[in-house]
């Protein structure tokens, strides 16, 4: 392997010429970066992070919108190699989670590793060679393997509404805030009433004169039990051994144990959402207002949100809830389906994210040429969220049903980063240049996963971005974490083919 400084690396990493290197990495988020670290700890430095922005930080980056926060508290949602002492508060902000990825590709050189402003246009595997060819937006790179590090989050969905195209005045999506925009004294228009809009809302009510949010259906939301840590509290975590590890350990349990209600025994969920109807009753004095936000699907069947200041938001003077579906959008006006007109300067889309069917999975083509979404058309799946039959060498992170409903998607991540080593090393030991995984094993464990989902929470006939238009639950992790990390170690050599490039 080179070594990090190698020159002949770095003049292989020059702009406009070719890449050619072992690992080649999507993504500078949590993912990708954990990844990296792992390799150079293995001492495997021959890999190059693409990043189609200027900056690492995922998620957290590209999400600026005023308020926004993560709802997994902060000694949890890091991870366990790199922590961090004095978060400022229980739910870290994205200020401060932005700073500390930052901080973790500096801390550990990643920088020199990162090809800024390469956005992936295609990857298509050789299997004559054994290589994938990535097109990026600056140049070619050749991998021996493909670390896909971009989330199930990173693509978001615009609203397909009729007229849209003819509005006049301005738009944006939450995930792409436009900061030099003045709200004050403006008519603005919320479309969504999910995780983003339920953070950013309440933080810009106070600016427009007028304010309609538009509600497709509401959420279930509980109380946000967030506080900031003192400096006494900081200097403990700092300076008094165990006391930071016991505590990321005291949340991971209290979060692990949700899933009791999700997947075990969903009737435990009956105890959450009478939780969250007092939550409206303690803030919502209107009979009529609560009728119109309270949901009549089962708690947890779609995300539970957080917050504190949704309720009384929407009963601010300048704030209208509208539950009318739109039915039509004017150059300077929403119209809805009772024919009402509500004039409009401004519409921030809070419509979400490509959780399924990413755009992405159209530019990555396997051995036989099809491409993940022809091949994912009924419904994304993977062997354990991280490989594809049909796609050597590929390697997903918070692939398909990994996400989760109740506790930190950065042990996930830490999780296969493991497990992705462990594949690493099994075809360096067997002297294999592909890997991929075995058909039967797939669907055998996904049919497993599918089993299990049925008769969980998520499937009790909501409609939620955890599932595919088809219906199935792609999402979503049917069980404990632990599990999966357990899965991941029970590592089987017969569940994989190998083979020369």
């Amino acid at each position: 392997m080179l070594d990090d400084a190698t020159p002949n690396l770095q003049s292989r990493l020059q702009l406009g010429a070719v890449t050619d290197v072992d690992i080649a990495i999507l993504g500078a988020g949590f993912a990708g970066m954990c990844m990296a670290i792992a390799l150079q700890r293995a001492g495997m430095h021959d890999f190059v992070i693409l990043e189609r922005a200027d900056e690492v930080g995922g998620t957290w980056r590209d999400n600026h919108y005023p308020g926004a926060a993560c709802d997994v508290p902060s000694h949890l949602y890091s991870l366990s190699f790199a922590p961090k002492a004095d978060w400022s508060r229980v739910y870290p902000t994205q200020p401060e989670l932005l700073a500390y990825l930052c901080e973790l590709a500096d801390a550990h050189g990643l920088r020199p590793k990162i090809r800024f402003g390469h956005d992936l246009r295609g990857a298509d595997y050789d299997a004559e060679t054994g290589r994938w060819r990535l097109d990026t937006s600056r140049g070619v790179v050749v991998a021996k393997k493909v670390v896909s590090g971009t989330g199930s989050l990173s693509e978001p969905r615009a609203p397909t509404l009729p007229g849209l195209e003819r509005f006049a005045g301005k738009t944006f999506h939450s995930a792409t805030w436009d900061h030099e925009y003045p709200l004050a004294g403006k008519r603005v228009a919320v479309i969504g009433t999910g995780a983003s809009a339920i953070q950013f809302v309440p933080e810009i009510a106070a600016a427009p004169a007028q304010l309609d949010v538009y509600q497709r259906t509401p959420n279930w939301i509980i109380p946000r039990p967030d506080r900031a840590y003192g400096s006494i509290a900081q200097w403990i975590f700092r300076h008094v051994p165990g006391v930071r590890a016991l505590y990321r350990a005291s949340i991971y349990w209290k979060q692990e144990g949700r899933v009791l209600g999700f997947v075990v025994h969903p009737s435990l969920m009956k105890i959450g959402q009478r939780s969250a109807l007092r939550h409206i009753a303690a803030q919502i004095a209107d009979p009529a207002l609560r009728a119109r936000v309270t949901p009549e699907f089962a708690f947890g069947c779609k995300r539970v949100l957080i917050s504190n200041d949704w309720y009384p938001m929407l009963q601010r003077d300048n704030v209208e809830l509208v539950t009318t579906p739109v039915a039509e959008i004017t150059t300077d006006a929403i119209i809805d389906d009772a024919g009402r007109r509500r004039p409009v300067d401004c519409i921030i889309h809070a419509t979400g994210f490509y959780a399924s069917e990413s755009p992405i999975a159209a530019k990555i083509r396997g051995k036989d040429g099809t491409s993940l979404a022809h091949t994912w058309r009924d419904g994304e799946q993977a062997y354990l969220g991280t490989l594809v039959h049909g796609f050597p060498n590929l390697f997903l992170i918070v692939g398909p049903n990994v996400g989760l409903g109740h506790n930190s998607m950065v042990f996930m991540i830490e999780t296969q980063v493991a497990y992705i080593m462990r594949l690493l090393a099994h075809m360096r030991d067997r002297g294999a240049d592909v890997l991929d995984v075995r058909a039967a094993v797939q669907q055998r464990f996904n049919d497993e996963l599918q089993t299990k989902l049925r008769g969980s929470i998520w499937a009790t006939g909501c409609k939620s971005w955890y599932q595919h238009r088809s219906g199935k639950i792609t999402a979503l992790w049917p069980g404990f974490t632990f599990d999966f990390w357990r899965r991941t170690r029970a590592f089987d050599a017969s569940h994989y083919e190998l083979g020369p490039s």
